[in-house]
């Protein structure tokens, strides 16, 4: 997308700019789409860290001529009217978090929406608030537990956009918020509602993205990010051990990743007498292609032919009001401090002092 060219207005109105970032999803499920949002994405040296000489001749040669056309066969099943669930969710989101921030903050700060992978891109959505005034920015990458797969791409990417910046913003980042305790009450909640609703199943799986083995042991911490959220909310629900378990999904290549996987734990379970399972995915901010086809088609299917009877997915938190306000907590934890935050911040002298700034930068030659 084209943006309209930057130029700062010396004595402007300042305002605090908050960028959700999620992962992304294609333009359309076609292959072609696919491929063009797979080569991008897979070719994040933090998603995969290979040599890039002979990553790239894997990924061309082998793997963007195989892989779209699957993939693209994947998104039709969950595509719908409006577009990608996670952009259309995500759009969703950032709508609701802006109307609560700026109820709370007197309009004073501004919410975009990017993803890291695809449209809309974190740069369109950081110059979107710089041409709004934001002169202090906030990111939230909306993984609640970090790795440097997803959290330290979004980082990379956001300083590689600013780069080319002439004046940088204050620059705030959010890395985590796995353990955070309204996010483990929302999560606690969805499956007190589920169950309300629904028989509840003998098993309750916790299952997370993957990362391979490797990252883990070079020091990531999603790991232990993904063991701590799924221990809190067993916590809060109460479940004995054995009750619950974290498995890890949507593995790639061939090799060791974060286990135990989460299609072979689902092939066994029927073996051991586990004949229905819950499953909930406190990873993913909002349902995507990982979570409506791979774990509630696909591993729904694995488990029924395995010999389970009762299989249910519980959704993301996705857009809901308790989702909301705890993003918005999440927030306002790290807004603290700026002048947008503070009572009466924009009233009285300061709206004065803000015009006088504007009328001297004027006098001593700025553009209009």
């Amino acid at each position: 997308m084209k943006t309209k060219e930057y130029t700062y207005q010396h004595g402007s109105k300042e305002k605090l700019g908050i960028l959700l970032v999620n992962l992304g999803s294609p333009d359309a499920p076609t292959p072609s789409a696919v491929r063009r949002y797979l080569a991008e994405f897979l070719w994040d040296p933090r998603v995969v860290e290979f040599p890039r000489p002979l990553w790239w001749l894997a990924l061309h040669g082998i793997i963007l001529r195989l892989r779209p056309g699957r993939s693209a066969r994947a998104y039709k099943k969950v595509w719908s009217i409006d577009g990608s669930p996670l952009i259309a969710i995500s759009k969703l989101q950032a709508q609701a978090i802006e109307k609560k921030i700026q109820d709370r903050f007197r309009g004073n700060v501004l919410v975009d929406l990017a993803m890291r992978y695809g449209n809309p891109s974190i740069k369109s959505g950081l110059e979107a608030l710089r041409m709004a005034g934001a002169r202090r920015m906030l990111i939230l990458p909306l993984y609640p537990q970090y790795s440097a797969t997803t959290t330290a791409s979004v980082f990379d990417e956001v300083t590689n956009v600013l780069q080319s910046w002439r004046w940088l913003p204050d620059l705030r980042f959010i890395n985590h918020y796995h353990d955070h305790p309204k996010y483990i009450s929302a999560l606690a909640n969805s499956l007190r509602q589920h169950w309300s609703e629904h028989k509840r199943g003998q098993k309750l799986l916790f299952s997370f993205h993957g990362i391979p083995q490797r990252y883990f042991d070079q020091g990531d911490p999603y790991y232990c990010h993904c063991q701590k959220t799924a221990r809190l909310v067993a916590e809060e629900l109460e479940l004995e051990e054995g009750e619950w378990q974290v498995v890890f999904q949507s593995r790639f290549g061939r090799e060791p990743w974060l286990q135990p996987y989460c299609d072979k734990t689902l092939e066994q379970l029927p073996d051991s007498g586990v004949r229905s399972v819950d499953i909930i995915c406190p990873g993913f901010s909002a349902d995507c292609l990982e979570t409506l086809e791979e774990v509630d088609m696909e591993n729904r299917e694995i488990f029924l032919k395995a010999g389970g009877y009762e299989y249910s997915y519980i959704p993301a938190l996705n857009a809901s009001s308790e989702h909301i306000d705890v993003i918005c907590e999440v927030l306002t934890a790290h807004m603290f401090g700026w002048p947008e935050t503070m009572p009466n911040w924009d009233a009285g002298e300061r709206a004065v002092e803000e015009k006088h700034s504007r009328e001297r930068a004027l006098a001593m030659g700025a553009k209009k």
